[in-house]
């Protein structure tokens, strides 16, 4: 279902139940649980993420999270749609800096906790092939990751 790796931070036993937590519920909310699906969740630091933002995006800056999906959107619906579980696939990777998690909780005023489950389910739902660019893409990813959230009683406060 997933891999945790840590690049240049300790390991901490408390991300890993948030994460499982968290992917397990996006997993059985999508009907993944049958599947082969495999994510990577890389956890870093901003000097890391910065260098792979610069690299991928060409965006010279840390970032909070990054999702490298592995399937286009209706490659994945059709894959699922027809319980192509044959055998393993990578359904992608998400890269996320603590750091900058850690920032944010602060600035928005809510748990660590909270921000994590947010970027987890943000990645994951961008390698389910969903977008934020155009509003109504948006609001249709926005509504997918608010439920799972307060579904798990993750909430902002």
């Amino acid at each position: 279902m997933y891999e945790i790796t840590y690049q240049d931070i300790k390991e901490n036993q408390e991300y890993e139940e948030t994460i499982k937590k968290v992917i397990e519920k996006c997993y059985k909310e999508e009907n993944l649980l049958e599947s082969k699906l495999i994510i990577t969740i890389t956890l870093t630091n901003n000097e890391n993420i910065k260098i792979i933002n610069k690299e991928y995006r060409d965006i010279d800056r840390a970032t909070d999270v990054l999702s490298f999906p592995m399937f286009e959107k209706e490659e994945l619906d059709k894959k699922i749609r027809n319980k192509d579980f044959l055998h393993e696939d990578i359904l992608g990777d998400i890269i996320i800096s603590v750091e900058k998690v850690r920032e944010q909780a602060e600035e928005y005023g809510h748990s660590f906790e909270r921000e994590l489950s947010y970027m987890v389910v943000h990645g994951f739902y961008h390698l389910m092939g969903y977008d934020h660019m155009e509003e109504e893409e948006k609001v249709e990813m926005r509504k997918k990751e608010d439920k799972i959230l307060n579904e798990l009683k993750i909430t902002r406060e």
